[in-house]
């Protein structure tokens, strides 16, 4: 790993200097330095070079000095650590920058073996803060999509051991497509067409979810989702109708002169599945899903829905006619089905 550190003193013999004590490091990569000459320079080369690790920093300087550059440096770059190097005799500003926040200090003539072991303890340092604020990083970014409880059963030996266990639950699984979106990304910018589709998929995770529901994955265009518990069928279905009415609502967009209006397809279909991580353990790839004949139909009844269709099978419609309005549709073949199903449409 490269180091990257700013000089900052308006001796310009230092910079020269620098460079011929430190030739080797340089010719190897092991650094590379920027150089300013007082306190201002300084941070418009942390603007340009916001990969810095740490700066040498002297004390006495024109315009901006050392120890008004320190106090910048928490806005400029939070992360970056700054080593002062002054006289000896300057031990009072030592003392000062050391309470602003300087890491360590070198003293003026300047020592390079011990200057280069001050710059590799600092830079550790450095390197051991990013380490934590990634790891902080993956930890909020972790906890936005898993539930708190989960958090806390993953730290114990049980979650290894729970990896491999499976069973079979009774469980409605639900596809949703978004009519036509594939047409559009031939013709629009892929940020445009990414935005568009999270924007679109948020607004029917909030519905899901809203049901109790479950974001099995996405796939494309498309989201599964799986409703477990009491009245599994019935959430699910609250839960379709909801993101129907959501996405009705919304406008119509125009995508580099196309014009869009979302319209969604959905398949639902209720039984028994089974539940257990799918994937390879050694890749450390394993999807905690459902599979099944149930959940194969509930893709194909959402593939044979129309715009703005909610398609339930006839065992489902027998389920939930008292809930809900539903109207038969027709006979239809599914792919392995034997016998022909009677899909039902549901209204409201």
């Amino acid at each position: 790993m490269m180091a990257k550190i700013l000089v900052v003193d308006d001796e310009t013999d230092l910079e020269l200097l620098i460079k011929q004590k430190f030739r080797r490091k340089i010719r190897e990569n092991a650094y590379e330095f920027v150089f300013a000459h007082n306190g201002y320079e300084a941070l418009e080369k942390l603007a340009e070079h916001p990969d810095l690790d740490i700066i040498l920093s002297d004390i006495n300087m024109p315009e901006m000095d050392g120890l008004t550059l320190l106090t910048k440096l928490p806005e400029a770059n939070p992360l970056v650590k700054a080593v002062m190097v002054s006289a000896y005799g300057d031990m009072e500003n030592i003392r000062m920058a050391m309470n602003r926040g300087a890491f360590d200090f070198v003293c003026k003539p300047v020592n390079f073996e011990d200057l280069e072991l001050t710059m590799d303890k600092t830079l550790q340092h450095v390197y051991q803060l990013r380490e934590t604020m990634q790891a902080i990083k993956e930890n909020n970014i972790l906890k936005m999509y898993v539930d708190e409880n989960v958090l806390h059963f993953m730290t114990h030996k049980e979650f290894e051991n729970s990896l491999l266990e499976n069973e079979t639950i009774e469980a409605t699984i639900m596809f949703i497509d978004i009519c036509g979106f594939t047409s559009i990304t031939e013709k629009v910018s892929a940020n445009e067409v990414v935005h568009l589709l999270n924007k679109y998929f948020d607004l029917m995770v909030k519905e899901i979810i809203a049901q109790k529901g479950h974001v099995d994955k996405f796939m494309g265009d498309a989201i599964m989702a799986v409703f477990r518990g009491k009245f599994h069928l019935d959430r699910a279905i609250d839960a379709a109708l909801a993101v129907k009415e959501k996405l009705n609502s919304e406008e119509e967009v125009q995508l580099d002169g196309i014009a869009f209006k979302p319209k969604i397809s959905i398949g639902i279909n209720s039984g028994e599945v089974i539940s257990g991580n799918i994937g390879s353990a050694s890749l450390r790839r394993l999807d905690f899903t459902v599979i099944g004949d149930e959940v194969n139909v509930a893709q194909r009844l959402q593939s044979i829905a129309n715009p703005n269709q909610i398609i339930i099978s006839e065992a489902s419609y027998e389920k939930a006619k008292e809930s809900f309005s539903c109207q038969k549709v027709k006979e239809v073949s599914l792919k392995n089905k034997v016998k022909p199903v009677i899909i039902y449409e549901v209204l409201e």
